[in-house]
């Protein structure tokens, strides 16, 4: 039990799955976002500086505040408090796409989708079609393990009301771009969580060496796009899926269902890892 709430957590100081040290270069500037992604050496390197990235003053006063006032149900619970870097498969088949961390969720447990309802649906579906390995996802050290899968997210921090800027976005942006571009040797299918995602997703699949279409197609769930992908990439073409974000407005609502969401990651399963003929 902590009993001092600090605004986030130290970088190396054993958080499961903190991908940084005390060294680890921190941005302060969109400028400095972009010369240190640029300059990562290495897909871990580059988790590592997503993760104490502090170039967006609102985000950060915003998930530092959260992580020290805490819902009541996590009162005993210390926060991540930090932005939150992709996590899974270091050489994935099915890349998934989301908007952003939850306060309450990865904002708390430092890691994308786990702790929160929309992460409950996903995590669940995932484990259904045999792309997880366990149908939750609760904390850093629960065991869960992405099989050939790999989440990120738009924008790293927890924005408030779920709405960073187009400034943030932008800001963002860097990390995304050079993820994506980290593992797209062995990608096959792209899964994007909503509206947002599908649009953060683009000039991130451009910038990363995709062919992509003009003009860029609608999203909508169940969508599918071939894209052609990067030079020195596995052979054939690169399948984005849209697919309805498991928030629990969709959810509750039945605007998404646990066969919809099946539909899809089936799909992206199918797709990643063709069966044989």
């Amino acid at each position: 039990m902590t009993t001092v709430n600090a605004p986030f957590v130290p970088p190396g100081s054993g958080w499961p799955g903190d991908p940084a040290t005390p060294g680890t270069p921190v941005a302060r500037t969109p400028q400095e976002v972009r010369e240190l992604a640029d300059r990562a050496p290495t897909l871990h390197e580059l988790c590592a500086r997503e993760s104490v990235c502090r170039a967006c003053p609102r985000l950060v006063e915003w998930r530092e505040r959260v992580a020290v006032e805490r819902r009541r149900a996590f009162a005993d619970q210390e926060y991540w408090g930090r932005p939150i870097p992709g996590w899974g498969e270091e050489r994935p088949r099915v890349l998934i796409v989301g908007l952003a961390p939850a306060a309450h969720g990865g904002n708390r447990t430092g890691r994308i989708f786990t702790g929160d309802r929309s992460g409950d649906w996903l995590f669940a579906s995932l484990h259904r079609v045999g792309l997880a390995a366990q149908p939750t996802s609760v904390h850093a050290a629960d065991g869960q393990r992405l099989l050939g899968t790999r989440v990120v997210a738009t924008v790293r921090c927890a924005p408030p009301d779920n709405k960073p800027t187009p400034a943030e976005r932008a800001t963002c942006l860097p990390w995304l771009e050079h993820e994506v571009a980290e593992v797209a040797p062995r990608v096959r299918a792209i899964v994007a969580l909503g509206g947002y995602a599908w649009q953060g997703v683009w000039p991130a699949l451009k910038k990363a060496g995709y062919e992509v279409p003009r003009p860029r197609p609608p999203f909508g769930h169940g969508v599918e796009v071939e894209l052609t992908p990067p030079a020195g990439s596995g052979p054939g073409p690169v399948t984005l899926l849209g697919c309805y974000h498991p928030s629990q407005q969709n959810t509750f609502t039945g605007r998404v269902t646990e066969e919809m969401l099946d539909a899809v990651f089936t799909r992206a399963r199918d797709l990643a890892d063709p069966p044989a003929a």
